[in-house]
């Protein structure tokens, strides 16, 4: 069956922006500034006035915003970072990049987020970093997380990458802990037209450090302070997020309220709805339920055009990348229910509500049989 309702619909958000965003497009071309232009600043002084910090550095990807943040705060080689196994690879394979070790806790059976008790109960005299997950776009509970990382003395870097314009206790995710990084992947709340990333901070220490190792560790074109990487933004995407970024603000009310309205009208439903700290105000990248027959409702509604899908089905911890680190199913029992019975449904901030209630007469209709 044709699709009705996309995961997501970026055809609709372009239509949306169009003059915006192709006006952007050819500023670009015809300055021929493709690598460091001046889109780039204009977008770093942007998006760190969003995020309510002082710096923002553009990089190329939000993989590499993890990278380059753990090398920047020091990390490497027998080190180990706290981390969830309950997120996209991409997380874990920063901190292997800089020769660190992934330690994987358990998460919050009604957040999906890193559990503090779980964290500090794996903390080890190696343990150098935390590095929560705002998964969904829920931000985690940085107040216990904080703590934690104060006693212990530990870097404590978000990665934000699912929730630009969340909120933790009123204030802004980027600046809930030493540093953020944000991945700008098409399909993130914002989204780029290719990969982008940023790290946001209020410690001009951590910027400054992940602005040399971005551009191969050079002030000036030939002298090298030190070694660094090819992880620039382009320029490209830079002028991109800037046109977007305007929008972003009613983008996200857009998301909670469709969101709200999800949990409004399947509200008595045999399935697990998301669950919101009072303490949080989520972005809502995904809207997230659970039960245990996930697989055939999945499937009920992909034959029914609807693009649901699953967020992330095999945790960390049991990916076969990681086998080496000897974790077996059982050991973090709540992300593995999780990941055994999550379901993202479809959620854009330009879903009518004709859609919306097509997604929730099809999961009504599984539920029914």
């Amino acid at each position: 069956m044709a699709q009705k309702v996309p995961l997501v619909d970026l055809h609709a958000q372009y239509r949306a922006i169009q003059p915006a965003i192709d006006s952007a497009i050819q500023s670009v071309i015809e300055r021929t500034a493709f690598i460091m232009g001046p889109d780039v600043r204009s977008f770093e002084d942007e998006f760190a006035r969003f995020c309510t910090s002082t710096h923002a550095v553009g990089v190329a990807s939000g993989t590499a915003a993890l990278e380059l943040t753990l090398r920047a705060c020091g990390i490497g080689a027998g080190d180990e970072v706290v981390t969830s196994a309950h997120t996209f690879i991409a997380t874990a394979e920063a901190i292997s990049a800089v020769g660190a070790r992934p330690v994987f806790a358990d998460i919050d059976a009604r957040t999906y987020n890193l559990d503090a008790h779980a964290v500090e109960a794996v903390l080890t005299p190696a343990t150098r970093a935390i590095l929560p997950v705002h998964i969904y776009g829920q931000p985690a509970d940085m107040d216990a997380l904080a703590v934690l990382a104060t006693r212990h003395n530990l870097v404590l870097i978000e990665d934000a990458a699912q929730a630009h314009g969340a909120t933790w206790n009123g204030r802004t995710v980027g600046v809930l802990g030493d540093a953020a990084c944000f991945s700008f992947y098409p399909g993130k709340n914002l989204g780029a037209y290719g990969d982008a990333g940023a790290v946001t901070t209020n410690d001009a220490q951590i910027a400054e450090r992940v602005s040399l190792l971005r551009n191969h560790g050079r002030h000036s074109k030939y002298l090298h302070d030190i070694k660094g990487y090819g992880e620039r933004m382009d320029t490209l995407q830079a002028a991109i997020l800037r046109a977007k970024l305007e929008h972003l603000a009613d983008w996200t009310d857009a998301r909670r309220r469709l969101a709200a309205r999800y949990s409004e009208l399947l509200a008595g439903c045999e399935v697990v709805l998301p669950y919101v700290d009072p303490a949080a105000d989520p972005a809502w990248h995904l809207y997230v339920i659970r039960t245990p027959a996930r697989d055939a409702l999945l499937a009920h509604l992909n034959a029914n055009g609807i693009g649901a899908g699953v967020h992330y089905p095999v945790p960390l911890h049991l990916q076969p990348a990681y086998a080496d680190l000897g974790y077996q199913r059982g050991d973090l029992p709540v992300t593995e229910t999780v990941a055994d019975t999550c379901l993202s449904l479809p959620l854009y901030p330009e879903m009518t509500d004709e859609q919306q209630e097509y997604v929730v007469d099809a999961i009504r209709s599984f539920l029914d049989q």
